[in-house]
């Protein structure tokens, strides 16, 4: 059976340039399709979390942001069943990445708060780029890669092609336009090849090697898709 790790953030705001906060944690959607995909063809998931903390849904993952009415009931529906391992999930510092198959973060601006700068999800983003082992992220979850450093500060994945979400994206957000910073410009600046779809908010994935990435919720399902396409049952 096929192993996989969900790395959620456990970050219930996102601290603004301003130092204002804005209510935030993971995106429902990017969470529960992914999840319901490898489940469904068998795998195995875990959920892990810095310290063990119990993660938070963004609230708005689950208003009209979220999609149709039917597709926010499906999610939330599918939630309630996972709400075992999300009340009680693993400490990221006692888990081995070497376990699993495949190791995937989903988004939400939660990652751009705590992910981008925790020294034991950094390690372990920069063993598995090492090892070449499979790792995806999801929306706002590259964010994650900027505290996977060498010694010489460089980022694991400089010189990688790499998604996700989008400054023009961002801009539709109306607390974003006070962000500290946008991730499509900090991964350019990082030395990532970046790219994306042609129209925000639409599905896009890009796999250099053993990186997935994919840009927004829209892209939730077709990367979990190319995931199973290349990892298999």
């Amino acid at each position: 059976m096929k192993k996989a790790l969900f790395i959620v953030s456990a970050a219930d705001h996102w601290t603004l340039k301003d130092g204002s906060t804005h209510p935030t944690g993971y995106w429902a959607e990017e969470l529960a399709v992914p999840h319901r995909m490898l489940r469904e063809a068998g795998w195995h998931i875990d959920i892990a979390t810095p310290g063990g903390v119990a993660p938070t849904v963004d609230q708005a993952s689950l208003g009209m942001m979220g999609g149709s009415p039917a597709k926010r009931d499906q999610v939330r529906a599918y939630l309630g069943q996972l709400e075992a391992d999300l009340t009680v999930p693993a400490n990221l510092s006692a888990v081995d990445e070497e376990d699993y198959d495949l190791v995937f973060y989903p988004g939400g601006h939660g990652p751009m708060e705590d992910l981008a700068h925790d020294p034991v999800s950094g390690a372990l983003i920069a063993r598995r780029m090492q090892a070449d082992r499979p790792i995806a992220f999801l929306c706002h979850a590259p964010a994650a890669v900027f505290a996977a450093k060498h010694q010489d500060g460089t980022i694991s994945v400089r010189g990688r092609r790499m998604t996700g979400f989008s400054d023009a994206e961002e801009k539709l957000n109306p607390a974003a336009r006070k962000a500290k910073w946008t991730l499509e410009t900090q991964l350019k600046r990082n030395g990532v090849e970046y790219s994306k779809a042609l129209v925000p908010m639409r599905p896009y994935v890009v796999v250099d090697g053993n990186l997935y990435t994919g840009q927004n919720p829209a892209s939730s399902g077709p990367l979990a898709e190319r995931i199973l396409e290349d990892l298999g049952h």
